[in-house]
């Protein structure tokens, strides 16, 4: 691989997630043992550190709050990310042009999650409410949408315990502790996703290989009490990798789950060895559009491509193929993937994500203490 930009981090990188949002394609976040960092990669070669949040644990995902915006885009720029840690804790860390780096607590103890939180987005659609509510699911099989921006009443404006020395609530005016909206589910689960074109729904995935459209926004009382799927718009399984699932090992078997951004119509998931295509459109029964094999021992990270909607990855779970990617393409799906081979065993990619700012795909693959980002070539 030619013109590799590597960012040390100085210690593992466990969550690698690049910015969606319009006004920042060029920002891509590293969530590490005990801090998150953020850089502006330019052209994918050169970068530039704009924060450092130390969150005292290590970090099992991240999302970018749509408030988020470049500094290349302009001189009043933000950078805002939900961070979740290995203790089941939730932070909201803040910097701004103006404004030092701030990290807001909240979420744990009797009020948040009692397993570890896998995967969080905030909402979707293109009102003001996406940057309001965030939404996070965990090996406690709940999924929790939680309001940044609850009325102030007078336990909610009590400083949480544990608060860090910037922490917004330690101001005179302290920040509202957020409240939360929990959805219990059958198993625990390993992924949700947000889209631009829908404020009311996620795409949740569960260890088994199933994933649920679920409205979140759906009034309980109007349907049957006590349970979980009065939310659910849709339900997609792909019945191998449900028995895969049942017959192997929960980490082959889970499942990994992701919007395609130009189309709120078409999901991915990869599940052990096997991923899948549905078109929520022409859902027949829930029958995926497409089905095939990236890994034989088990896939990964699925992540579409930002720049090319038709490419998506996955990642090798095991360590026995080293550090490798596969690269598809949803118009030859059944074609042999381009196989990117970033290190040998042992080595493992951690997480990696497709950068929003460059025309040709660029991956941002985390691999131990470094992040490496290149370009892929269309030939690929």
């Amino acid at each position: 691989m030619n013109d590799v930009l590597r960012l040390n981090h100085g210690a593992d990188v466990y969550v690698v997630r690049s910015c969606h949002n319009e006004d920042g394609t060029d920002l891509l976040a590293l969530g590490g043992e005990h801090s998150v960092e953020v850089y502006q990669i330019s052209t994918g070669t050169t970068s530039r550190r704009l924060a450092t949040f130390h969150v005292g644990n290590r970090v099992t995902a991240l999302a970018w709050s749509p408030r988020s915006v470049s500094p290349s885009r302009s001189d009043e720029w933000v950078v805002e990310i939900a961070a979740a840690g290995i203790d089941f804790g939730l932070h909201l860390l803040t910097k701004s042009s103006s404004s030092a780096e701030t990290t807001f607590q909240f979420g744990g103890g009797l009020s948040g999650h009692h397993g570890m939180v896998n995967d969080m987005c905030f909402c979707g659609g293109r009102d003001e409410d996406n940057m309001r509510y965030v939404a996070t699911v965990s090996d406690d099989k709940m999924l929790m949408v939680w309001d940044l921006i609850p009325p102030l009443d007078i336990s909610s404006a009590m400083p949480s315990e544990g608060s860090s020395a910037n922490d917004d609530s330690s101001s005179p005016s302290p920040r509202p502790q957020p409240t939360a909206y929990a959805i219990a589910f059958p198993h625990p689960l390993t992924t949700v996703d947000s889209h631009p074109h829908s404020s009311k729904e996620f795409l949740v995935a569960d260890c088994r290989g199933s994933v649920y459209l679920t409205d979140w926004r759906t009034d309980p009382n109007q349907t049957e009490q006590g349970t979980w799927r009065h939310s659910i718009v849709a339900e997609l399984t792909e019945p191998r990798a449900i028995s895969n699932s049942l017959m192997g090992t929960s980490s082959q078997g889970s499942g990994f789950a992701a919007w395609r951004r130009d189309s709120a119509d078409i999901v991915g998931v990869s599940c052990g060895p096997r991923f899948a295509i549905w078109d929520l459109s022409k859902l027949r029964g829930g029958k995926p559009l497409h089905v095939g094999t990236s890994f034989p021992d088990g896939g990964y990270t699925f992540r579409w491509c930002l720049t090319n909607p038709d490419y998506f990855a996955i990642s090798a779970y095991s360590n026995a193929r080293g550090a490798v990617i596969h690269v598809h393409n949803v118009g030859y799906v059944h074609a042999q993937p381009s196989v990117i081979n970033i290190a040998p065993p042992p080595h493992r990619i951690r997480d990696f994500d497709f950068m929003a700012a460059c025309a040709q795909p660029v991956l941002a693959v985390a691999l131990g203490h470094e992040v490496a980002i290149f370009a892929i070539g269309n030939d690929r």
